[in-house]
């Protein structure tokens, strides 16, 4: 279930989200068909799905009589994976820098109704929504659902302008490791695909090759990075 709720701003179903991947991982994505998801813990920042000071000093108040909930929480995130997104109208001269190496690399571009039509797995305990870019040591983080932690991140992290598909999979009884891989329509999911402005025409048709040969049928474009100077 797609919740919804005041605090937090919802994408509306006509977003245009990108992921911004190397050729590893998208041919991991095409042969297994399943979107990988990671481990909330695991991230590189730290701080994520982590409270801020305010909040943190507001619970310990509220918890004086059970101090066991700071330790189930942090248990609790092992079991919250994440698949991140960039929303954008365009492509990304950064997130290209980010997320690919080698002047090699691809971008789906896709729309959050796309994404949501795509998810074949039960939705039941999954939440979207655009990351909120704060101050952790002056800003409240609401604690009133356990995904509002892992919908904020510092104001370091803004241009990432990044929309989240969280899932909670402690029902599944399932061992998490570094994340889970999620049955995914992938027809539906990228509505185009961009291959890396910098890199090299035999890369360019090996892409084309192997999209090809696995029997999909998006439309491959080239980025609008590489459009010719008029002048």
């Amino acid at each position: 279930m797609f919740q919804e709720n005041t605090k937090l701003h919802i994408p509306s179903d006509e977003t245009i989200i990108w992921k911004y991947l190397d050729l590893s991982k998208f041919l991991d994505l095409l042969l297994s068909k399943r979107m990988f998801m990671s481990r909330s813990d695991k991230f590189e920042d730290q701080y994520e799905g982590t409270f801020s000071e305010p909040t943190y000093q507001e619970i310990k108040k509220l918890l004086e009589d059970n101090p066991e909930y700071l330790d189930a929480y942090k248990s609790k995130r092992k079991n919250i994976v994440i698949s991140s997104w960039h929303a954008n109208s365009y492509e990304s001269y950064a997130m290209w820098q980010v997320f690919t190496k080698n002047n090699e690399g691809l971008a789906i571009q896709s729309t959050i109704g796309r994404l949501k039509k795509a998810m074949i797995e039960p939705k039941a305990y999954q939440f979207i929504g655009e990351v909120n870019y704060i101050d952790y040591k002056k800003e409240h983080i609401p604690f009133d659902d356990d995904f509002f932690p892992f919908l904020f991140k510092r104001k370091s992290f803004q241009y990432e302008h990044e929309v989240r598909v969280i899932t909670d999979v402690s029902h599944l009884e399932m061992n998490v490791n570094e994340g889970v891989k999620v049955l995914i329509d992938i027809n539906e999911m990228v509505d185009k695909l961009y291959i890396h402005p910098k890199s090299e025409n035999w890369y360019k048709k090996l892409v084309i090759e192997i999209v090809e040969r696995l029997g999909f049928n998006f439309t491959i474009e080239h980025s609008d990075l590489e459009s010719d100077i008029l002048i």
